[in-house]
């Protein structure tokens, strides 16, 4: 077996448990009442691990999943009826139908972010509730067939519908096990915890969101044709597009824990066979009583355990952590830089990289760029200097696609790229530092890098190969298993920066890098930046460091209100009166002098 992909297959003997797990409990247990309650335990554990797909691993929280689930329980129950065709074609084709009806949802939806996203997504069960309604379909029993009832999903032994339920479950999880270690995963957990650095790390987010909620459709279907043949026998709008639907997907996520495979079904496993004995034994006094618990539950949770359940006892147990390192990388440890090219043809030295043309850009009438034009040379370190406010970062966010300018153009590679994502960017070959450390705090340093390496490999194991190299290079690499939590200002740039180069660019943008760190941190990341020039990687870099920017850089483009005011080397602008003027003042000049002496 190859060593990559034993540990993802190890990860399915979890699976595999669970799911003997469930067929004991089919035959073991006696009583037609527990194996319904069975069938719901492993039902609303598939539809919790379809809504974590999108909502757990992407952080896209959708309220109204349910119309997925609706969606085929209807397209099932219609083609018996009008066409007396199996539930078995039924079920495939009510997932094919929810898939399409998540791109049909998706790509209006996911122009929305947040809360305002979460609400939109109510909408649709509301819609398709209406629909029906509207149709005549209130109502919908489904046909007996008594002369060919396994063809017709119409079984006399209850364990049948366990054992269907728990293929789903089974299927789910399996799904669900493979997104968690594909690169996929990464894009997933990356764009939830700060969807502008996973762009700008070259993940295509709106792709990865997409993918993620098509993939949570199918399932979602698949469970409520399920439902509707195991529990319902009559379909209506309110019983498969209800807000109790989600209520009770909701329930188990949260009490269990989301981002995980395991949080819908321990939360199944808890809640369902909780609320159904309750709701059979006292239900009659008490009516209610199950929404009394799942809104008592929640509120526990929130107070004890507001991850969840599953991470609650995770963070319990005793985990091993990477052994102490040192408060930074010095040069002396890390390893080579060499450009890698990922199939681009090399620039030559001293050729332009990526020329700037006239480009501006406004906010509300005020102009954060005019008419800024300059290029940047193959092997060269260009400095990009100015006062606060004067369009340095803004520039950045038009070169690496975050903002369109609104006129002028930037060619990379004597190519257009205006208009293009941050993603298509970097996957060209662009980096991209923030000003302010944007990491992935639930990943590990090596996750962190891992992400960027998935730009050029598809499988893990050789992203995790490039991203390990990557920290090599700027001496992280005894960090590797820690979470950015744990760093200093000066590893968290280091992390960065690895996360740039591990995309493979010829361009890099650092956005000051040097802010926050010590005497001893500002030479360690200058001799860094230095070996990456020196490696075939052109970096562009912003910074207010003055007395290391004369040094490291060999051009200056000096920006003011959004003009370029100068550019040459750095000896010829520091001396620039209008320079002097707008930024360094006339002391600056007397301590360039004094250093050059």
């Amino acid at each position: 077996m190859p060593a990559a992909l034993a540990p993802r297959l190890r990860g399915l003997v979890p699976i595999g448990l669970v799911v003997l797990l469930g067929l004991a409990l089919t035959f073991v247990l006696g009583e037609r009442y527990h194996h319904r309650i069975l069938t719901l335990v492993f039902v609303w554990a598939t539809m919790g691990l379809a809504w974590n797909i999108i909502s757990g691993y992407a952080g896209q929280t959708s309220f109204g999943h349910q119309a997925f689930f609706g969606v085929g329980a209807y397209v099932t129950v219609l083609l018996i009826v009008g066409l007396r065709l199996t539930p078995w074609l039924g079920l495939v084709a009510g997932a094919a139908a929810a898939v399409v009806a998540a791109v049909l949802i998706g790509f209006p939806t996911f122009r929305l972010a947040g809360i305002y996203f979460a609400l939109a997504t109510l909408a649709y069960p509301l819609i398709l509730r209406i629909v029906m309604e509207f149709l005549g379909y209130q109502e919908v029993p489904i046909p007996m067939v008594r002369d060919r009832p396994a063809l017709y999903m119409q079984f006399a032994d209850p364990r049948a519908y366990d054992l269907l339920a728990l293929a789903a479950l089974g299927g789910t999880l399996v799904l669900s096990h493979w997104i968690e270690t594909s690169r996929l995963g990464y894009a997933l957990r990356a764009l939830k915890e700060n969807e502008a650095a996973a762009e700008a790390t070259g993940v295509d987010t709106l792709r990865a969101k997409m993918l993620a909620y098509m993939l949570s459709a199918a399932p979602a279907a698949v469970i409520g044709v399920i439902y509707a043949h195991a529990i319902l026998f009559v379909v209506t709008p309110d019983s498969v597009f209800g807000v109790l639907v989600i209520v009770q997907t909701l329930v188990v996520c949260l009490v269990g824990g989301v981002g995980t495979k395991w949080g819908p079904v321990l939360g199944a496993a808890i809640m369902v066979p909780m609320s159904e004995t309750l709701d059979a034994t006292i239900g009659d006094r008490l009516p209610g009583i199950q929404g009394v618990v799942y809104g008592g539950a929640l509120v526990l949770v929130m107070l004890f355990a507001p991850e969840g359940i599953y991470w609650r006892l995770r963070a319990l147990l005793p985990s091993r952590r990477a052994a102490p390192a040192r408060a930074g990388a010095t040069a002396a440890t890390q390893g080579p830089i060499a450009a890698d090219l990922a199939g681009r043809a090399p620039v030559a030295r001293g050729a332009t990289l990526m020329d700037v043309r006239g480009v501006s850009r406004a906010f509300l009438g005020l102009h954060a760029l005019e008419d800024v034009s300059f290029t940047v040379r193959a092997g060269e370190i260009l400095g990009v200097i100015g006062p606060n406010g004067a369009g340095k970062t803004t520039l950045f966010n038009v070169l690496n696609g975050f903002l369109a300018p609104d006129a002028g153009e930037v060619r990379y590679r004597d190519a257009p790229i205006t208009g293009l994502r941050p993603s298509a960017i970097c996957r060209g070959g662009v980096g991209r530092t923030f000003q302010v450390v944007r990491a992935f705090p639930q990943m590990t340093v090596l996750e962190n890098v891992m992400v960027g390496a998935f730009v050029r490999e598809a499988a893990p194991d050789r992203a995790r190969q490039r991203a390990l190299g990557a920290l090599a290079a700027v001496g992280l690499e005894a960090r590797a298993d820690l979470v950015p939590s744990g760093l200093t200002t000066l590893d968290l740039r280091l992390m960065e920066l690895a996360r740039g180069l591990a995309t493979a660019p010829d361009l890099i943008l650092l956005d000051e890098p040097l802010a926050g760190l010590s005497r001893d941190g500002v030479e360690t990341m200058m001799a860094l930046v230095r070996r990456v020039r020196d490696g075939g990687v052109s970096v562009v870099i912003i910074e207010h460091t003055m007395y290391a920017v004369v040094q490291l850089v060999d051009r200056l483009v000096v920006l003011d209100h959004g003009r370029r005011v100068a550019e040459g080397a750095p000896g010829e602008v520091v001396r620039d009166p209008a320079v002097i003027e707008a930024y360094l003042g006339k002391r600056w000049l007397r301590h360039a002098e004094n250093l050059r002496r």
